[in-house]
């Protein structure tokens, strides 16, 4: 028996728990593909195709994705596209062909059940008409008329329900600007106390955390590191920020930060979760530490660069999105009243501020004076060169780091660290120091004591310290943390500037 066109839709429902329609179109017609005999060749011919309407579905499943549908003979022949809809002619995006729909699903929105197929929440992302060129079983070329979804785009069949949809025209107004794929970001540099017209400036907390670049688009999010590397997997609660921003393209500026019982972001908390490599244990820590993205900048949207704004601007467009979930949040900031901002976060043991020009425009990987950061407590990025044997309870294992920073090109010894370790980031450390073991010291000039056991310098730790000597060593120096966000050829001793 011949099937049906809505047979393969019913057969996947369960129309008492479901308030999907039942349908009352076309349920005798055999179906072959997304079409039977393609679009009434003699309209197309005369040049005066029938205008038919679609809908665009924007469908929170187990995972975001977007459904054309459109009607075509009696049903609507419907795509599942799990990237979107292209709007660049030269990206085209998958499209998943699925069960005919009825008519009346071009007019459904709501909420289908828990353990129903397509369980999650319908709602109408576009509708409007369109006009068909051609409508076959392995191509569809359609023009479409709808308040989002508007130009000619082609559907072509790959490998069986596999499709493609590729956008034929630009789109129409003002040319869009390509979405960036690796920005360095703009960096902050140390003063000493808040600039003098505080009218100028806006001020926001110096957050404690991992500096990442998140690339939205279609519902998804990959996170990028200050030295350019994919961090997406570290941090799944993150990615999830794809889903509220949804259809959009977005390129965020912000700090991954872990909060601790008091509020208070803490580089040291995020520890755990920054060199773990195992899905299962990411999932894990995800539930036991979990991180927040905190958002300052939106360098990009929806087809616009906006890094050559200034700072004011980009501010005011990154709170119109008003991104507040469970795992990301965009934080007040301050105009004026710097040394206020500073006083509290003071008061309150955070680690600084960082002021902004309002009319500065986002410089990616430069550091400037258009950025400006205060802090109320010494920190520095150094490279490891060696570490020390432990003494006493410490024998078996590490003792102190032997750090250093660049200075014209040469690394120049800055002190040893030996405190501010667990049991835990010592066995770590030295899993990762003895693979970077090497016979001659990468320091130039001064040297560490002989007993130094040297290492290809490599990675990059984060140091809290008094103050700096006029020897340049590190005086009470602790461990913080590692930091793989950092090329070590990058860090260099890091004076405040008046």
């Amino acid at each position: 028996m011949p099937s049906r066109k809505l047979d393969e839709y019913e057969r996947k429902r369960t129309f008492e728990r479901s308030p999907e329609p039942r349908g009352t179109g076309d349920r005798g017609a055999r179906a072959s593909g997304p079409a039977s005999q393609g679009v009434d060749s003699g309209s197309v011919a005369r040049g005066r195709p029938k205008r038919r309407r679609f809908v665009i579905h924007e469908h929170r499943a187990r995972r975001l994705h977007w459904d054309l549908r459109l009607e075509h003979e009696g049903v609507a022949v419907s795509w599942a596209l799990p990237r979107g809809v292209p709007d660049d002619p030269k990206r085209n995006r998958l499209a998943v062909h699925t069960e005919h729909h009825p008519l009346e699903y071009l007019d459904f929105e709501g909420e289908i059940p828990r353990g129903e197929y397509g369980a999650g929440t319908m709602r109408i992302w576009d509708r409007g008409t369109y006009d068909a060129e051609k409508f076959r079983d392995d191509e569809v070329i359609l023009t479409f008329h709808g308040r989002r979804m508007k130009g000619r785009y082609a559907l072509f069949r790959t490998r069986g329900d596999d499709w493609m949809i590729h956008r034929m025209d630009p789109p129409r107004g003002d040319r869009r600007d390509p979405m960036p794929e690796r920005i360095e970001p703009m960096l902050a540099t140390l003063v000493t106390d808040v600039p003098g017209d505080e009218s100028a400036w806006a001020y926001e907390i110096k957050w404690d955390g991992v500096r990442a670049i998140a690339y939205c688009e279609a519902g998804r999010v990959r996170l990028q590191s200050r030295n350019l590397k994919d961090i997406s997997a570290q941090w799944p609660e993150v990615r999830k920020l794809g889903e509220e921003l949804g259809h959009r393209t977005a390129v965020l500026d912000g700090e991954i930060c872990g909060f601790d019982e008091e509020g208070k972001p803490s580089f040291q908390r995020l520890q755990r979760r920054m060199h773990v490599k195992s899905a299962s244990a990411i999932r894990r820590l995800a539930r036991e530490i979990p991180a927040t993205y905190v958002i300052f900048d939106l360098l990009y949207l929806d087809g616009r660069d906006l890094m050559g704004l200034p700072y004011a601007e980009r501010r005011e467009r990154l709170e119109e999105l008003s991104l507040d979930g469970p795992a990301w949040q965009v934080p007040r900031n301050h105009r004026g009243d710097g040394r206020e901002l500073l006083a509290l976060t003071r008061e309150r043991g955070l680690e600084g501020i960082v002021a902004k020009r309002l009319d500065s425009p986002y410089l990616p990987g430069k550091r400037g004076r258009a950025w400006l950061k205060i802090k109320n407590v010494h920190e520095q990025e150094l490279v490891i060169g060696g570490w020390l044997p432990g003494q006493g309870r410490r024998e078996s294992t590490l003792g102190a780091l032997l750090v250093g920073y660049y200075d014209g090109g040469q690394l120049r010894y800055a002190g040893r660290v030996g405190t501010g370790f667990t049991e835990e980031t010592l066995r770590m450390l030295l899993e990762r120091l003895r693979p970077l073991e090497a016979s001659d010291s990468p320091f130039a000039g001064r040297q560490p004591p002989r007993e130094a056991v040297f290492v290809k310098p490599e990675l990059v730790a984060q140091i809290g310290f008094s103050e700096w000597t006029q020897a340049r060593t590190l005086r009470a120096p602790r461990f913080l943390g590692l930091r793989e966000d950092k090329d070590p050829k990058d860090v260099v001793l890091e004076a405040p500037e008046r």
